[in-house]
């Protein structure tokens, strides 16, 4: 699979932080041979705040970055996604759409930082928890060797991935 190019889609329900993170940083980390799309359930419409906060400040890309809805990716028309990760829990349990091209479908459970209340300190600690979670699991996921591995046992590699941090 290393010899083409990779789509990730990345779900959580509202679209608006854990999956525009882990966009974003696919993005970044894929180095034109892998690349990110985030999407919700029951997309909020806009991105956190917090997350364009926290991106810019790393150096990550925030062009284009927005809040959109599934729909949009399981279309027959749509980009070929390879993989398929949920990463709350409300979108690991809904009835997903039928993706074109049988993605693998892993879930990456993560804490919802827009969830967090009190200052924006802990907001922002929030965020920075769940994007160091989202980096460690994705560069795991990069050195994994793709063009070895059949679906079975990459769909068990990844979940295994899921779990760094738990």
């Amino acid at each position: 699979m290393k010899d083409r190019e990779i789509n990730i889609l990345i779900l959580c329900t509202g679209n608006s932080a854990r999956s525009i993170l882990a966009e974003s940083l696919i993005n970044k980390l894929g180095k034109g041979w892998v690349h990110g799309f985030s999407a919700g359930s029951s997309p909020a419409g806009k991105v956190n705040p917090f997350a364009l906060e926290l991106l810019a400040d790393k150096g990550l890309p925030v062009a284009g970055l927005r809040s959109k809805s599934w729909d949009e990716f399981a279309k027959l028309d749509a980009e070929e996604i390879d993989f398929v990760i949920t990463v709350c829990d409300n979108a690991a349990g809904e009835v997903c759409p039928i993706w074109p091209g049988h993605p693998v479908v892993a879930h990456w459970g993560i804490p919802d930082p827009a969830g967090v209340k009190g200052s924006d300190e802990q907001k922002s600690e929030a965020f920075s928890l769940a994007y160091d979670r989202l980096e460690r699991r994705l560069t795991a996921f990069f050195y994994l060797p793709f063009e070895e591995l059949d679906t079975t046992t990459l769909k068990a590699k990844l979940n295994t991935i899921g779990q760094i941090d738990d």
